[in-house]
């Protein structure tokens, strides 16, 4: 043992989920787990501050939380003997005299956890919701706060997400190599949508949620320690460089300030040099993803001093190259949004009209308040006037449409 202080809180903070993960592999049970989890913390609160901090706390934790089950288990045993043959099971597969987890081992648990989370298998609302309760560690109220969602909307969606995890008997692994690139999509996927959720909400009251955003970031710096994959670096990347724009993104009253129009001496110089020096790395690998150009063209934008410097020429060249790899319309729509600046508001409209012709962005603001924008470029004021309308009646995040009634206040007659 070792005496020092220690805040059980920062403890808590720090070590809880990589505890959990171990947790739920010894006992197979998301629930108990997390109620072995408690258990420890508890116990660790009254001891700790009377012997002290041991060497290995997180080992600590996990065996204490692992006995705390155990005698929970034997103690419903006398109700369920199901619960008695568990109990025994639990204590036979690790003796009372086995050597505490090491650190790789419960660093490789935590991944398991994240792969578990963010399978395939569940919807991607519930991938969500799972990943920030229990990878992340935010608690059921926050994640509903942070999406507009009731409590108990929200625990249900966790709740249905363990079931199916257990009646579809989901591996808690990490996936063999040959699987590895598919799954890994998955799991960026989840952290991408977390950090945009944070970045943009999809509604209420504030363009951004600082906590998802922080905890996108954080979750894919554990990834990249863990995993030696080019792709989690570059959407670190991304997230890193679009981030560092945060302070400049809204007025001190929380009103929408476009790219162009943000003071630039607002961006954070730390984040851009750190990003950019993952963007190096990811590229050096020669295997270059999705997220890699992502960060590309959020780079060109962080190394152009004013926005007329902006080279939209390269960024409509990366764009080139993304579509090569994402079939997607949103992505044909910033590209739209690029050959603008670089050609001119024509060239932009006509390819933002091509892909409303399609349908899929039908219901998608942004394409509407792009060509309302490109319209009042072009001086059809009529017709950007129906656009900005449509595109305020999808709008949900306030500042979005507090932004576009501005806009179509100060279109001329």
């Amino acid at each position: 043992m070792t005496l020092r202080p220690v805040s059980i809180d920062d403890l808590y903070r720090r070590d809880s989920r990589q505890v959990l993960a171990t947790l739920i592999r010894l006992l197979g049970d998301f629930d108990l787990a997390e109620e072995a989890l408690q258990d420890a913390f508890a116990v660790a609160a009254e001891r700790w501050a009377r012997d002290g901090v041991p060497d290995n706390p997180r080992a600590w934790l996990v065996s204490t939380g692992r006995f705390k089950a155990i005698d929970k288990l034997r103690r419903r045993a006398r109700f369920d003997a199901a619960q008695g043959e568990l109990a025994d099971r639990l204590y036979g597969e690790e003796g009372a005299d086995d050597a505490p987890e090491d650190r790789l081992q419960i660093e490789d648990d935590y991944l398991r956890l994240i792969f578990t989370c963010c399978h395939p298998a569940l919807a991607a609302d519930a991938r969500i919701a799972l990943t920030l309760r229990e990878v992340c560690g935010l608690t059921t109220e926050e994640i509903a706060r942070a999406f507009l969602t009731g409590a108990p909307t929200l625990a249900q969606r966790i709740v249905r997400a363990k079931a199916k995890i257990r009646d579809a008997r989901i591996p808690y692994a990490v996936p063999e190599a040959d699987a590895l690139a598919e799954r890994l999509g998955s799991v960026l996927q989840v952290v991408y949508l977390v950090f945009n959720e944070g970045y943009s909400a999809s509604s209420g009251d504030s363009l951004t949620r600082v906590d998802l955003t922080g905890e996108a970031i954080r979750l894919a710096r554990l990834l990249r320690q863990m995993l030696a994959e080019p792709e989690v670096t570059g959407l670190l990347a991304l997230m890193l460089l679009q981030d560092s724009r945060r302070e400049a993104r809204a007025t001190p009253a929380g009103d929408l300030i476009l790219l162009d129009e943000q003071d630039r001496s607002l961006w954070r110089q730390d984040a851009i040099d750190e990003g950019l020096a993952l963007l190096g790395d990811a590229f050096r690998s020669g295997r270059v993803g999705p997220y890699t150009l992502q960060a590309a063209i959020a780079a060109e934008h962080a190394r152009a001093a004013r926005s007329e410097d902006t080279d939209w020429g390269r960024i409509v060249q990366i764009y080139d190259a993304l579509t090569q790899i994402v079939a997607s319309p949103v992505v044909d729509l910033n590209r739209a949004v690029a050959v603008a600046m670089r050609d001119g508001p024509a060239a932009g409209l006509a390819q933002i009209e091509a892909i409303a012709a399609q349908g899929q962005l039908r219901g998608y603001h942004l394409l509407h308040s792009a060509k309302a924008d490109l319209l009042r470029r072009l001086g059809r004021y009529g017709e950007a006037r129906d656009a900005y309308r449509t595109a305020l009646n999808l709008a949900e995040q306030e500042p979005e449409k507090r932004f576009l009634t501005n806009r179509l206040r100060d279109l001329p007659a």
